[in-house]
């Protein structure tokens, strides 16, 4: 993981950390394969190993972390290639109705903020900068999905980013910006200016695609 500021001690302190945790998880700063403690966690975040324990918890039953029995080490669980296509066929259910219920509702001021995050976005790919391309995409996505007015699916996106966010880091260490320039973030954009939930639909669930195929062809190359 990255560096970060110690959390401040609160009521909420244990949702500090479990978003802290979290978030961590879906940029991908806890890197797949790569085993570490409850006791590091709870150092580097500057809280005692309570509310780390409980968040962790929380992300082992979510399935984004998986805690080896034998040294009690947490980690990232791997991807296969059979699990890896039934996150893809579960985004591809989700994640492009949620582009289309949010058409309607798209409004300048939701539009502003996804111009300004999709240029973040463009900004990380030409500086090569993970952490920035890993936390503007994936804010970019669900701002626009926040817009649908439908929990019980944008929790079920949340989840689905918790299991695959730290393998589209791998993807982008093995690719490299070049690989990862193109995206339909734009096509999603014009299609929410216009309420074109169909439209909206199609742009989501091609940037999906491309997405998926080029993480599909890093776990292959990976076997």
């Amino acid at each position: 993981m990255a560096e970060r500021k110690p959390l401040a001690d609160s009521l909420a302190v244990h949702d500090q950390v479990y978003e802290a945790l979290r978030q961590a998880v879906i940029t991908g700063r806890i890197a797949p394969g790569v085993g570490v403690s409850l006791r590091s966690l709870a150092a580097e975040l500057g809280v005692s190993p309570m509310p780390v324990r409980d968040a962790v918890r929380r992300l082992v039953a979510e399935r984004a972390l998986a805690i080896n029995p034998a040294n009690k080490r947490l980690s990232v669980p791997s991807l296969t290639a059979d699990r890896l296509e039934q996150l893809s066929l579960a985004r591809l259910w989700i994640e492009p109705e949620l582009a289309a219920r949010a058409a309607p509702h798209a409004d300048a001021a939701l539009l502003k903020r996804l111009h300004e995050l999709d240029a973040a976005v463009d900004d990380a790919l030409r500086l090569g900068d993970v952490d920035a391309y890993m936390t503007a995409n994936h804010d970019f996505h669900f701002a626009l999905y926040a817009r649908a007015e439908a929990e019980v699916l944008l929790a079920m996106a949340g989840g689905l980013w918790l299991q695959i966010g730290p393998f589209m880091r791998v993807v982008f260490g093995r690719v490299g910006a070049d690989g990862l320039v193109a995206d339909r973030h734009a096509e999603a954009m014009e299609a929410l200016k216009a309420h074109d939930a169909e439209g909206a639909r199609r742009a989501i669930a091609a940037d999906l695609s491309e997405g998926m195929d080029k993480m599909r062809m890093a776990v292959e190359a990976g076997r």
